[in-house]
């Protein structure tokens, strides 16, 4: 089969422009494959097949449509359609360079206006709710003494699930004062202050999980029931199950939707009831501007400490894919980037 050229250069900008010219994160990577999966299936409901889209069908119209689709076919929220889009701008950018003849196209369709999403209420747990949650946990058990530990780490940092699911057991520092190193998004990392019932709980995990030898140091500190590194979709499972458990006991402490990401929101607004200054709330999550921080108000090490531990201390108890011009379009985006 004859390799379009639209096929050819999307190949390229996920192999080559986006992990080596623009240094994109995996996470990066994948949340852009996705988009472009959803793409050629726009595409081929419009009756152009994935392998036969040529660079003359990335029209104004035909991506405003696509992202039209994106809501009132694939019910996506405003803020899910924008990521979409900033895929979408990413590669036409990237082909501006090798198609000067569709610049003012191009130019087009890099002007389509992101769009406003209303602003909504914060979801997250009182105090009540976070330790409802976790009395649903049996600590007893091996896999329930490690999503014991999870849990934990996520409330009393604030990390992201992606950081949590990436951290080795060399970012861990025990010892006063006792830190975890991040590594966040945009290939940024940062220290984060571990309270004192948090390093209890770590101590006793890596000792329960033969983690406290040397050639540990680079294992993953959280394993699934496979042995192997997890991924979001697993701490997903994991919050989902003890929330439904706690919902059933009082379901006006747990909202319907709770996610890990509803878990970072408790951990900021607990921050921000304990009267934090914005600016350490901001370093502990990880936020690029103190802007992205301030929707919970409507960098000493130490402070940071002292402030999670004024917020926890009621909860927490004492290979690159190439290739292959006989490889559908979409079939090869689907396995792109997956390990």
């Amino acid at each position: 089969m004859k390799t379009t050229k639209f096929a050819y250069y999307l190949n390229k900008f996920f192999t080559v422009y986006l992990p080596n010219t623009n240094g994109s994160t995996p996470m990066t990577i994948d949340s852009y494959r996705y988009a472009f999966i959803l793409f050629l299936t726009f595409m081929e409901e419009k009756g152009t097949p994935a392998d036969s889209i040529e660079i003359s069908d990335l029209t104004y119209h035909t991506i405003l449509e696509f992202l039209e689709w994106l809501q009132a076919k694939r019910k996506n929220s405003v803020a899910t359609r924008n990521q979409r889009q900033a895929a979408l701008n990413s590669f036409i950018s990237y082909l501006m360079y090798e198609f000067p003849d569709y610049l003012f196209e191009f130019q087009l369709i890099l002007g389509i206006p992101i769009k406003k999403a209303p602003q909504k209420e914060i979801s997250y747990l009182k105090t009540e709710g976070v330790k409802l949650l976790f009395e649903q946990i049996n600590i007893n058990t091996r896999s329930g003494f490690r999503n014991y530990t999870m849990l934990t780490l996520l409330y009393t940092t604030g990390i992201r699930v992606s950081e949590l699911i990436n951290i080795k057991v060399k970012d861990i520092s025990l010892h006063y004062p006792a830190t975890l190193l991040v590594h966040g998004k945009g290939q940024k990392s940062r220290y984060v202050p571990l309270v004192s019932n948090t390093v209890k709980i770590l101590e006793d995990y890596i000792v329960r999980y033969g983690l406290d030898k040397e050639y540990r140091l680079n294992d993953w500190l959280f394993k699934n029931h496979m042995k192997e590194q997890f991924k979001r979709q697993g701490i997903n499972y994991i919050i989902k199950k003890y929330a439904d458990l706690a919902r059933i006991k009082k379901p006006d402490l747990i909202p319907e939707d709770f996610s890990p990401h509803k878990m970072r929101h408790t951990t900021a607004m607990g921050l921000v009831d304990s009267g934090v200054d914005l600016i350490y709330i901001r370093d502990l999550l990880g936020h690029v501007s103190v802007k992205t921080t301030e929707v919970y108000a409507r960098a000493d090490a130490t402070k940071k400490r002292e402030a999670i531990e004024a917020a926890s201390k009621e909860i927490v108890p004492k290979e690159d894919a190439q290739w292959d011009n006989n490889t559908r379009l979409k079939d090869w985006l689907k396995n792109f980037n997956r390990r």
